[in-house]
């Protein structure tokens, strides 16, 4: 991790807001975009941190890229994680890719850093 990128917050590293934001875009019917790389069939399932060099939210789910279950366990993940209502959710882009655009209705990308954020910390 580059030492730009990290800020020490009360004992604890953060990632800087900056680099996180990279992976939030705003569009301009007042949604927002969020570009995360998926790890199904993993172990443990939730936010598990971000990547620098591809500017993309990490999220791990359990459930395996079979007929659309790990799709769904991203979008319970992330609706879970930053309470968020599901229905606001959608994949608009890397239905069948690792890759993946999330839209997120009615929060700004500016609020969904700041949601972000307690999920990125690392001891």
């Amino acid at each position: 991790m580059l030492q730009e990128d990290v800020r020490l917050i009360n004992g604890l590293l953060l990632i800087d807001l900056m680099a996180i934001s990279s992976c939030v875009q705003s569009t301009l019917d007042g949604a927002v975009m969020l570009e995360v790389d998926v790890h199904p069939g993993a172990k443990r399932q939730g936010i598990i941190g971000f990547n620098e060099w591809r500017g993309r939210l990490t999220v791990a789910v359990r459930a395996e890229a079979l007929k659309g279950k790990a799709n769904n366990a991203v979008l319970h993940v992330l609706s879970a994680s930053l309470q968020i209502p599901k229905s606001q959710l959608q994949i608009v882009s890397g239905a069948t890719s690792r890759n993946k655009k999330i839209r997120i209705e009615n929060i700004s990308a500016d609020a969904l850093v700041q949601l972000l954020e307690p999920h990125l910390e690392e001891e």
